[in-house]
């Protein structure tokens, strides 16, 4: 289906602009190039996830294949297929927090939210994901909420984290 026979719901506006300077990146042969970024920005506009009507909207504006969009949010971990809370809580699985506490803090915020990895807290506010290596093992056991990053968690400290959210 042509970009033209198609009536964008979210790839329209400002969406659409965002789309385009990453698209402006690639030779104008290659706009397939923007994929990722194109999937970020339309998941953030549709409230954290994507759906399959979100994906054949990218695959149209970007002239690929439903599959290979397809393939691309269900290969990388930061694409979201269910809704996620506003506060997506992102504690990671690496070995180095793994040794340092990562079972606890997942348990302690399992206990604390009333949820357990994979769910969404019932006033949609918070969810809890488990990621692969954030890069920080220094840190451990951290999380990454947003683009912060949140380092040797305790309960006191996760505590503070989530009193400051709103």
């Amino acid at each position: 289906m042509s970009s033209t026979a198609t009536h964008y719901k979210m790839i329209t506006g400002e969406v659409k602009e965002r789309i385009d300077r990453w698209i402006s990146n690639y030779p104008a042969d290659q706009r397939q190039s923007a994929v990722m970024p194109a999937l970020r920005i339309v998941q953030e506009v549709n409230g954290g996830h994507l759906t399959t009507e979100l994906m054949d909207e990218v695959a149209d504006y970007l002239g690929m294949a439903p599959i290979a969009v397809y393939e691309v949010a269900t290969f990388y971990g930061n694409y979201e297929h269910k809704p996620v809370g506003k506060h997506k809580l992102c504690v990671c699985n690496s070995i180095s927090c793994m040794l340092r506490g990562k079972d606890e803090v997942i348990e302690y915020l399992e206990e604390k939210l009333g949820v357990k990895v994979g769910e969404v807290t019932p006033d949609g506010k918070f969810s809890i994901k488990k990621v692969e290596c954030l890069g920080a093992c220094g840190g451990a056991p951290m999380m990454q909420i947003g683009k912060k990053y949140y380092e040797n968690l305790t309960k006191e400290s996760i505590d503070e984290i989530l009193a400051g959210l709103e």
